[in-house]
């Protein structure tokens, strides 16, 4: 089923299933008891081009904390809850625009209930959130460990538990840190499904093998047409994960707009410092809201024609360097002013 076919969910002012732009998502690492420290750890998210953010509820005080933080973002704001239901109702009632669940470590049914209450009363959605380290002792059993076929036995037996319920506004996610489980389980479970899947490699790692991993199972799932919103989940700053999110979904062809920058690899005819060089070029790109390529070539030689697809590009020789737009040379500059050449050039692009 493509995610044209699944349902729609509102979550505060955004959409996500029935063919809705794939939304990104983040969590703070804030105590959510401090407003202020959340607050703007969301807006720096939220500017970065974060579109729904979750936070943590281990407490009342967290929970009580949802109205004043959700009076001071833009955002939608999600309470991630576990064990505890009553954490779950108090989050709404201040204000929760959906709650993250696993009903498995909820409770008794009758506690579920409460939660499905509440949600209904206010009219938001529950994700209902499995992992690979939260399946149930029986289906441990049942499949002898951790399985995709265990993960969507899980997921749909505590969707059921809620529709039995009379309640349907619901999001699944299916996550686990062993790629090919995860890309295995989401295809299964696409088939058994009309509620929007929430997709991600969970616990991927540090900046460098969690952006990779997720790069190839966001993809992989991604490009199948399965999956509704996203999250990059990276052990450092959330505002990386915003970054990689954004440029998975921008590869895909699932996310227009942003610049996309493009570089080419050093090699032994690289006469100036390329690394470095575009690294700058990456965080300066940052700030624009351009639907551009821009190129950043090591050399003068061969860096138009290799960038001819480029809107704009710099590519570097012996102290100095060409500026050039859509493979035509613009002109010839000290390289020490090829960065401020290409602002120069972004600040003043035709939008």
């Amino acid at each position: 089923m493509s995610r044209e076919q699944t349902k729609v969910v509102h979550i505060g002012d955004r959409m996500i299933g029935g063919g809705n732009p794939v939304l990104i998502q983040s969590m703070t690492n804030t105590k959510t008891e401090d407003v202020s420290a959340t607050v703007s750890q969301i807006s720096r998210l939220a500017e970065a081009g974060c579109d729904i953010i979750r936070c943590a509820v281990p407490t009342m005080e967290a929970a009580a904390a949802f109205r004043e933080i959700k009076n001071q973002i833009s955002i939608p704001l999600v309470a991630d809850i576990h064990f505890d239901w009553r954490l779950a109702v108090a989050a709404i009632e201040n204000g929760a625009d959906k709650i993250r669940i696993n009903p498995g470590n909820i409770g008794s049914a009758e506690k579920v209930a409460e939660v499905v209450r509440a949600a209904e009363e206010h009219g938001i959605p529950i994700r209902v959130g499995v992992n690979s380290g939260s399946l149930e002792k029986e289906i441990l059993e049942k499949y002898g460990g951790v399985t995709a076929e265990g993960l969507v036995e899980s997921a749909l037996g505590q969707v059921k538990l809620i529709e039995d319920m009379g309640y349907d506004n619901l999001v699944i996610s299916i996550k686990s840190s062993d790629v090919t489980m995860c890309v295995k389980a989401h295809e299964l479970i696409d088939r058994q499904t009309r509620h929007p899947l929430h997709v991600g490699i969970t616990e991927a790692g540090t900046l460098y093998s969690g952006s990779i991993k997720s790069a190839v199972g966001l993809g992989l799932i991604l490009g199948q047409g399965i999956g509704d919103t996203v999250r990059v989940s990276l052990t450092g700053d959330p505002l990386e994960e915003i970054k990689a999110g954004k440029l998975i979904l921008k590869t895909l062809g699932l996310k227009t707009g942003g610049i996309e920058v493009v570089s080419c690899p050093t090699c032994g005819r690289t006469q100036i410092d390329l690394i470095s060089l575009a690294n700058q070029v990456e965080t300066m790109v940052q700030s624009y809201d351009l639907d551009l390529k821009v190129a950043v070539m090591g050399c003068v030689v061969n860096g138009p024609g290799e960038a001819r697809e480029a809107d704009l590009g710099i590519a570097g020789g012996i102290g100095e360097g060409l500026l050039f737009k859509k493979g035509e040379i613009i002109r010839k500059l000290p390289e020490g002013e090829l960065l401020s050449a290409l602002k120069h050039e972004l600040d003043n692009w035709e939008r």
